[in-house]
């Protein structure tokens, strides 16, 4: 059992969720953490959202020892969900095997104990998982016998075992799934995964898996076989090249009839896994590189069959990039394919390093592995630097050099780039790895970041200099605290994190908006500097019609004298000049209707309430749901990342000096000075300097001065009808 001193025992990787009080299991391979039996012990929140959440009893962790490489974030068997009875350790492993015992009492439970038992011996690279009901009710019990297990990356079959790739694979972590027979001791007969079973009165029944982890689902397929002693179980074996080198990025894909299973390779480019005997096809593939394919014939346990394979040089682009002084900058990458040549596919959407047609970089040298062919190569910064566009033709085994200056070519003094709300995998609803996240922020230039995640209070600061981008980006401990559905969300910085807690010391969701806020604002201490924003708004229930019966009642009332903000902008296009309050949008080849949180928030305003408006990317993936389609720029005295003080941008938000945009950079200025966010008591006419910025991709053809929330007819500018009044350079239009 985990104590306050034995913190460093946990095992850590990317879904790692062990806290004070939970339970490992531990050999020499693999390490094993089951959560404690503590008031709201949960997994990362989003997984299970509300009071049903809680998952005590479950398997949270699963990596082999030291690799601090999980990639799980539960793993329920049977589903288990809710309040357990009790879970302790009943087996210390002192006679070859320890158990950590999870009991749901009948009594609790309507008559029918739930009995889950994790066992581990000296040699397993897994752990074997017993549930076994009794049901001591006077009625027949029938119910579903699946497991839930999370994240659920690329997956399949091989014979009766389920195999569960990591969500990118370049992780390089895989688990197996095999159900057993009798007691599910070692050597005991494979057999198909149960669905549903009908308990009469008095009846027990146990069901056993082993759950095995592996460097590759191969891998762990091939221990479930090596546990269950299927009847001439082999070796395959492979060490792959390109050219002189160890070809570690490739991946080996082990074929036997309509199944299949990829095979990670390590540093040194081999692999070895157990497979029992057939007649087996293996296809070797590196992007970049020549493709191996082999039959691999396993006959029996003592026969090792070895793969041998050269796939020759990588074919690619070197990039270097940099700006005007010659310093590298982190950047995005996009490849287009043109003629024959397909556009490729880099990876999952969840990763920095190759996601769907991009790569995002955390510095300006980075390489890029692409198959032969013809490309349009698109290289960005963010909405302040010029991009470079440049078609290439790659040669199998030859590397294209691409270098190159972004420009800053917008210039923003006096303003800085954030977005407050963005997520990662220790939000729990999206396995976007943390360090991927950052990357995304600096690629696309997002200068000021509060770490935001689900119902966590977590610090990204860690990352941001492992990453080496202390001075691209600037952060600050928070959360978002989260409740089912779409309703009530609040995005809150700082935070003081209290970490190997449940959710870092975080507070719970309550169902009215203005509890939150309270518990918010005086989480850890009070204090002013506090920022507090409502996100993704329901404007009518908020602040207009609580109760939905469409008689104006005024909302939540004191809800607007306890936040700074609220989200107009969250990852949608703005619809602020359609000028009605309700869309019709399609989803899934459905039509519902949608609020225009614009409209609302203009009449809002019209109505005396200033609530300042955010915009935000809510990204939970790095390519389409990344950052930088929407960001809120900020009054700073410092235009350097590395030194913005939160304070001040907390300040100057509240105060509503925000600019909002999706790429042109609009400064709005009266003749008394004022700024935008700011109110101000003019006699006469009211002067507006307006001026925009583009850079070199993006351009305005309209600008509109909007009068108490209305399209005012003789403000609205186009090109086409005031054609003198836009420029072509970066200044798209400066006009009083």
């Amino acid at each position: 059992e985990i104590g306050p001193k034995d913190t460093d025992k946990l095992p850590g990787g990317k879904e790692a969720d062990g806290i004070v009080g939970d339970f490992i299991l531990r050999n020499d391979a693999v390490e094993a953490v089951i959560s404690s039996d503590q008031p709201l012990r949960r997994a990362n929140m989003s997984t299970f959202y509300g009071a049903g959440g809680i998952t005590p009893g479950c398997l949270f962790d699963l990596t082999l020892r030291g690799k601090n490489n999980d990639q799980l974030t539960i793993f329920g068997p049977h589903g288990q969900r809710g309040d357990v009875s009790h879970v302790r350790i009943t087996e210390t492993g002192k006679t070859g095997t320890a158990t950590i015992q999870v009991i749901v009492s009948a009594a609790s439970n309507d008559g029918l104990e739930k009995r889950h038992e994790y066992r581990i011996d000296s040699i397993m690279q897994g752990v074997l998982i017993t549930t076994t009901y009794h049901n001591q009710s006077g009625q027949d019990r029938k119910g579903a016998i699946d497991d839930y297990v999370k994240p659920v990356g690329r997956g399949g079959k091989f014979t009766n075992i389920r195999w569960i790739d990591a969500v990118d694979p370049a992780d390089k972590c895989g688990y197996a799934i095999g159900w057993l027979d009798g007691d599910g001791g070692r050597g005991s007969k494979l057999i198909p995964a149960p669905r549903t079973e009908t308990l009469k009165p008095g009846e027990k029944k146990s069901y056993t898996r082993y759950l095995a982890v592996g460097r590759s689902p191969a891998e762990a397929v091939g221990e479930v076989l090596s546990y269950s002693l299927v009847a001439g179980t082999g070796m395959l074996t492979g060490t792959i090249t390109g050219k002189d080198q160890p070809a570690p990025d490739a991946t080996a894909l082990i074929k036997l009839g309509e199944q299949s299973m990829p095979a990670y390779l390590d540093e040194q480019g081999k692999f070895a896994v157990h497979l029992p005997p057939g007649n087996y096809e293996v296809e070797v593939t590196a992007r970049g590189r020549q493709t191996f394919e082999a039959m691999a014939p396993i006959k029996d346990n003592i026969n090792v069959t070895r793969i041998n394979a050269n796939l020759g040089p990588v074919s690619g682009v070197q990039f270097v990039i940099t700006n005007e002084t010659g310093n590298s900058i982190p950047c995005k990458a996009q490849f287009i394919g043109i003629d024959e040549t397909k556009t490729p596919n880099l990876g999952p959407q969840n990763r920095a390093h190759g996601c769907v047609d991009q790569w995002h970089s955390e510095r300006g040298e980075f390489f890029v592995a692409l198959d032969p062919g013809k490309y349009k190569a698109i290289v960005t910064r963010g909405i302040e630097h010029s991009h470079l566009e440049q078609n290439i033709e790659i040669k199998a085994g030859e590397i294209v050099a691409l270098e190159g200056t972004l420009k800053r070519l917008v210039k923003t003094p006096g303003w800085v780039s954030t977005d407050f709300h963005n997520h990662s995998t220790p939000s729990g609803d999206n396995q976007c790895g943390t360090d991927d996240r950052i990357i995304n922020l600096a690629a696309e230039h997002i200068e000021f970041a509060p770490a935001t995640e689900h119902n966590r209070i977590y610090d990204w600061a860690p990352h941001i200099k492992k990453l080496g981008l202390t001075n691209e980006i600037s952060t600050i401990i928070g959360m978002e605290l989260t409740g089912a559905g779409a309703g009530s969300h609040f995005n809150c910085f700082p935070l003081t994190p209290k970490i190997f807690t449940q959710d870092h010391g975080a507070p719970v969701h309550q169902n009215d908006p203005r509890l939150n806020a309270i518990t918010l604002r005086d989480w850890g201490g009070p204090r002013t500097d506090r920022w507090l924003h409502i996100d993704h708004p329901d404007m009518i229930e908020k602040f207009i019609d609580r109760n939905a019966d469409r008689l104006p009642d005024g909302g939540y009332t004191g809800l607007e004298n306890l936040i700074d903000g609220l989200e107009t902008q969250n990852y949608k296009t703005s619809q602020i000049l359609s000028g009605v309050p309700y869309l019709i949008q399609k989803q899934g080849g459905r039509e519902y209707v949608r609020q225009n949180r614009e409209f609302i928030w203009l009449q809002l305003l019209n109505r005396g309430h200033g609530y300042h408006a955010v915009a935000v990317c809510d990204a939970h993936s790095v390519y389409g749901n990344g950052v930088g389609g929407w960001r809120t720029y900020v009054k700073s005295n410092t235009d350097v990342p590395a030194k913005i003080d939160w304070r001040e941008i907390s300040r100057n938000a509240k105060g509503g000096q925000m600019i909002l945009t999706t790429g042109p950079f609009l400064e709005v200025s009266t003749q008394d000075g004022t700024i935008a966010g700011g109110y101000t008591r003019l006699n006469g006419e009211v002067e507006l300097h307006v001026r925009v910025q583009c850079t070199d991709w993006i351009d305005v053809d309209r600008v509109q001065v909007l009068i108490n929330g209305r399209q005012y007819p003789a403000l609205n500018f186009t090109r086409t009808a005031h054609k003198d009044l836009f420029g072509n350079g970066v200044v798209k239009f400066d006009q009083k």
